[in-house]
């Protein structure tokens, strides 16, 4: 099973993108900006689209995909989402107003996109991949995935704070691979704390909750850009990045856009 990274920044600057990664040719994890490095024959070939949660940074290019390609697919985009995020995404983007509602053009009987809702602990097989939904901890409804295709789970977390549920199940897995989001750099973790995201100390605590004897890799995504080589040197200073050495904890890297993974 091949993952893609298209976006895994916080936020937009210069090749900066947000949230987005490719698995395998057919489904999309979260829609951030990152979808606009797809070619068309790429978008095309998406067929499924698992959203995290509602905010624009895990969604920006969901609605202009959908118009890209979605004349020249004979079946719907699926999309899917907790019901609170198909809601927002109702009211607030493909509403007639900011975007057409596309679940209802061209037709209602045929229209571009269909929504599907999904719940905590459910599991899809689609596509080849076996997609688990996890639990995540933030200001809207959120949810995390495990994704696998045979041994080995990519695991990403989507945004979320402490998530005491998260580990309990992260535990029971056999994890390939943890993408963990850490946004804010410590002089910012009060903010981070009331925004529902992860500062270095807090993601400290949080990898304290991995059972004894498990490793993996786990990778930092989310930071923000201004932010991003000071939260990675406060992630350092309690833990190392390389997976070798006596006082080795963890393994633990940055998440760069373009990356390409085979779990």
């Amino acid at each position: 099973m091949k993952v893609r990274v298209l976006g895994c920044s916080g936020a937009i600057a210069q090749e900066c993108r947000t949230t987005s990664f490719l698995v395998g040719r057919q489904i999309l994890v979260d829609a951030g900006t990152g979808v606009g490095d797809l070619t068309l024959e790429e978008m095309g070939q998406v067929d499924h689209v698992f959203l995290t949660h509602s905010h624009l940074d895990h969604i920006a290019a969901l609605p202009l995909m959908v118009d890209a390609v979605a004349s020249q697919r004979q079946s719907p985009i699926a999309i899917y989402a907790l019901s609170g995020t198909i809601a927002a995404l109702k009211a607030h983007i493909f509403n007639d107003i900011i975007w057409p509602d596309f679940s209802r053009i061209p037709t209602v009987q045929a229209p571009f996109v269909r929504f599907v809702e999904i719940q905590v602990g459910q599991v899809l097989e689609l596509a080849g991949s076996r997609i688990e939904v996890l639990p995540a901890v933030h200001t809207v409804p959120a949810v995390g995935f495990a994704v696998s295709a045979g041994a080995g789970h990519w695991v990403f977390t989507g945004d979320t704070e402490r998530n005491p549920a998260l580990w309990t199940r992260i535990n029971q897995l056999d994890v390939a691979m943890l993408v963990i989001e850490t946004a804010f750099s410590n002089r910012e973790k009060e903010l981070a704390r009331k925004s529902l995201h992860l500062s270095p100390s807090a993601l400290a605590k949080e990898l304290d909750c991995i059972r004894k004897g498990k490793s993996f890799p786990i990778y930092i995504t989310h930071t923000k850009p201004a932010e991003t080589e000071l939260i990675m040197a406060e992630i350092q200073r309690f833990d190392q990045t390389l997976p070798f050495g006596p006082d080795v904890t963890h393994d633990i890297r940055w998440l760069r856009a373009g990356q390409e993974f085979e779990i």
